[in-house]
């Protein structure tokens, strides 16, 4: 099978991935992490119950579940995919007994930290190793401004983090940091603060947050680049999460990628602010159509893709920052085009759950595909349909997108080969059932 979940010398768990023999279908990949996260918050907040269905049930998100639990929160697992919140309201959250672990979620924690810091209790966040050496301050400066108190390792810089919640200010931010977390944080606090909090955005990113809040009856508008929330309290809501389109873009890629293929991926969420990925796999020759329909406000459709002759592109820059989690994955892909593709303005990647510019890069060259890092990016010298590839041992550097980059990358080795793909664990942050799926699609059933 193309997929064997390896414990010889396991170090966070083995992959050992083999060439797999078709790849056909129509499948659904699970709940999109970032909907899940903030469904799970904003339910939270809400006085009431809600109802979250098509929930990721991956253990990022559960660690969101987790964490509300621990401050007050009713929450039932009512199917795999199916949560129940019952909330008193984010006025009525209790203090945690207990340090909020948010374990390998950036997006958890960052922004949780906007919402702890308008409570009217003192809470500490932490996290894995990985996290604890992400950067923080771009999410504690701005609330600093607001008039947070938060402490911690590297002047409150580095988890773990202390919060004193109190009132806060309300601000006006220019989000310099093209960061959908950031932005999200800001406007979670101010739902908690003395006025109307706006965040301003030279570049667009991911735009889940400004969708989300009306819905659990917030007063949020967007005019132009300019992001602004009122103060007040939400409502309960039942919210249906969309397929997670970066999940997706793992079996898109390997349906461009496999001779022959054919496979349609349906109930994904087709944000615009998600499908750069889909216009730069299309600009490299990719052959994806597209049905699109609306569900809550987020786009949602299906994915139809064929197997194809990429071409090497220069990718447009300013489609970087609304791709920058599929930028392993399209390095895979551009290993499989004819010529040269570069990519820049991707250095956002440096800060990810490893360094997942120098991490794609080593893992690319382990298997015989030329790459060149760049300070902001990499070159990848593509092969054509066919590049002369062989297996290899590899890290993943505990990096979920980087082991399921190179398993697609594994699955086009020659007959023979085997790629050992280690750290494989933290699949299961983005991706449970990833294993099974992906030997699914592949023509074999596990």
């Amino acid at each position: 099978m193309p997929i064997d979940e390896y414990s010889g010398g396991q170090r966070n768990g083995s992959y050992r991935v083999t060439s797999s023999k078709s790849v056909s279908g129509c499948i659904r990949v699970p709940g999109d992490k970032s909907i899940s996260h903030r469904a799970v918050m904003m339910a939270s907040l809400a006085m009431g119950t809600s109802e979250i269905h098509g929930f990721l049930p991956s253990s990022d998100c559960l660690g969101t579940l987790l964490a509300f639990s621990l401050m007050g929160v009713r929450t039932e697992r009512i199917s795999e995919n199916h949560v129940r919140i019952s909330s008193p309201g984010a006025i009525s959250l209790t203090e945690p007994q207990t340090v909020l672990d948010l374990g390998n979620s950036g997006t958890a924690v960052r922004l949780l930290l906007g919402i702890l810091a308008g409570t009217n209790f003192h809470s500490v966040v932490t996290g894995d190793d990985s996290l604890r050496s992400r950067p923080m301050g771009r999410v504690t400066e701005p609330l600093s401004l607001m008039g947070a108190s938060i402490d911690g390792v590297a002047n409150g810089k580095r988890l773990p983090l202390a919060i004193r919640g109190r009132k806060l200010k309300a601000i006006t931010f220019l989000n310099e940091k093209k960061s959908a977390q950031v932005k999200s944080s800001i406007l979670l606090a101010g739902l908690s603060a003395d006025g109307p909090t706006t965040v301003i955005e030279p570049v667009a990113t991911r735009d889940h947050t400004e969708l989300m809040l009306p819905m659990f009856g917030a007063t949020c508008t967007v005019r132009g680049n300019e992001k602004t929330v009122h103060p007040g309290p939400l409502s309960p809501l039942d919210f249906t999460v969309p397929g997670d389109l970066s999940s997706a873009a793992f079996f898109m890629v390997l349906g461009l990628i496999t001779p022959g293929a054919s496979l349609t991926i349906e109930g994904v969420g087709l944000n615009p602010t998600r499908t750069a990925i889909i216009r730069i796999l299309q600009l490299m020759g990719g052959k994806i159509q597209v049905t699109t329909m609306e569900s809550q406000g987020e786009p949602v459709g299906t994915l139809h893709i064929q197997a194809s002759s990429l071409e090497g592109i220069e990718v447009p820059e300013e489609l970087i920052p609304q791709a920058i989690d599929e930028i392993p994955v399209l390095a895979v892909a551009a290993a499989f085009a004819k010529g040269r593709t570069i990519i820049k303005n991707a250095s956002e990647l440096r800060v990810k759950e490893s360094d997942r510019i120098t991490a794609i890069c080593q893992a690319l060259s382990s298997t015989g595909i030329s790459v060149t890092e760049l300070p902001d990016g990499l070159i990848v010298e593509g092969g054509g349909p066919a590049p002369k590839i062989h297996g290899a041992e590899i890290e993943s550097h505990n990096d979920h997108r980087i082991t399921m980059s190179m398993v697609v990358l594994g699955s086009r080795l020659p007959p023979g080969e085997t790629l050992l793909i280690h750290g494989t664990d933290f699949v299961a942050t983005s991706f449970p059932g990833f294993v099974e799926l992906f030997n699914k699609t592949a023509g074999i059933q596990n």
